[in-house]
């Protein structure tokens, strides 16, 4: 009898992190991969992940509708709340032998919660990273709820060992992301038009002589702040000289302000080199990220995919504070003048060299075997 293996996906991240083991599970023969779409991967203003999800030939398994409005902490917390009502239904119908969640967003504390009182073995994908802010608090609680551990690197592999997990539960596969980064560089070509495929708001500026690329999501302990954070970044750009694609924040308390200050720039100066996106196919963003000059903000996969293909970043602010890099990391805080000369220098530097701090482009097949393999349990053996 195959194993049932259900995946809950939460948000567009999550899905590109996820990727290619959906693929490997469902091409396992030894597997039953069972899809659940919950939270902001629902929703049609953060990009409508499920769309994407359903357009690469995957069968959604249950919808979780759990997201609830206000994108400020109480709504957080809330959402959380909702997420295990409704998770803990979905798996007593859909009855999965393991559970699957994935990083570090507030949702899937929802999914770590449900699996865990309901005795279906959990694993987490990507535990075991630092970052300093609420993130890090979701991650390691996880690893405390979750029964096995696939780690992205060798540091995240100590740290869940020094969390008093036991060394048979951890495996360091890599992050899939960087599967999907390793056939952007098997095939680097930007073969399609951004503007006619993705739509989006604003000009449409040339891109023929290279552009920036922007993705800056508020920081849940300092979401109060979040517009005058993502102002800064608007006037730092804005003075540039290039094309500049713009991708909208993930569903986190002080989103509204970060899309309040967008909304407001744009209708105040009507730029004309800068063009706004909901969201875009993973390989087809990573094809953008390639091409592109640089990438701006703090997004993890300026952390991860772009450490694998030699992109570009300037990182602001803490939301990615102690997160294991690569050498294409340029850190500046939340201050215009800052990000602008840190922009200078990558456009007269050379692009940084490649690093494989997060894997080497296999981590899917891995943890599709090791889903097969693995003696399913709930219950732990601590390593004090």
């Amino acid at each position: 009898m195959k194993r049932k293996v259900a995946v809950v996906i939460t948000a567009r991240p999550s899905y590109s992190r996820i990727k290619t083991a959906l693929y490997a599970i469902k091409n396992h023969p030894e597997l039953e991969l069972q899809i659940i779409v919950a939270a902001s991967a629902l929703l049609e203003r953060y990009g409508s992940a499920v769309n994407y999800i359903e357009q690469d030939g995957f069968e959604i398994a249950a919808r979780v509708f759990n997201v609830l409005e206000g994108e400020n902490l109480t709504a957080a917390a809330k959402t959380t709340g909702i997420g295990i009502l409704e998770l803990s239904t979905v798996f007593d119908n859909l009855k999965p032998d393991v559970v699957v969640t994935i990083a570090d967003r507030f949702e899937t504390m929802a999914t770590a919660i449900s699996a865990a009182y309901m005795n279906i073995p959990l694993v987490h994908i990507q535990g075991g990273e630092v970052t300093g802010n609420i993130d890090e608090k979701v991650r390691h609680a996880i690893t405390k709820l979750a029964d096995y551990h696939f780690v992205a690197s060798k540091d995240a592999y100590e740290r869940v060992l020094k969390l008093g997990e036991s060394p048979e539960s951890v495996f360091n596969t890599g992050c899939p992301s960087i599967d999907l980064a390793q056939m952007v560089l098997d095939e680097p070509s930007l073969d399609f038009d951004p503007y006619q495929k993705y739509g989006g708001v604003g000009f449409s500026p040339d891109l023929s002589k290279g552009y920036l690329v922007v993705m800056q999501h508020p920081v849940t302990t300092e979401y109060t702040q979040s517009r005058n954070h993502i102002n800064e970044t608007l006037q730092a750009v804005n003075g540039i000289d290039l094309p500049v694609l713009w991708f909208w924040p993930n569903v986190d308390a002080g989103a509204d302000g970060t899309s309040s200050g967008i909304r407001a720039f744009r209708e105040k100066n009507k730029p004309e080199q800068i063009h706004f996106f909901k969201n875009m196919e993973g390989r087809d963003f990573l094809k953008v990220l390639l091409a592109s000059k640089c990438l701006i903000g703090n997004s993890s996969v300026g952390i991860r995919e772009c450490s694998f293909l030699g992109v570009p970043v300037i990182n602001i602010g803490t939301r990615q504070n102690k997160r294991e890099r690569g050498h294409n990391i340029i850190d500046v805080g939340y201050d215009r003048q800052e990000i602008a000369k840190a922009i200078d220098f990558w456009l007269s530097n050379p692009r940084p060299a490649q690093s494989h701090v997060y894997g080497g482009g296999r981590a899917g097949e891995e943890i599709a075997q090791l889903l097969s393999k693995v003696e399913l349990k709930f219950s732990k053996t601590i390593s004090y």
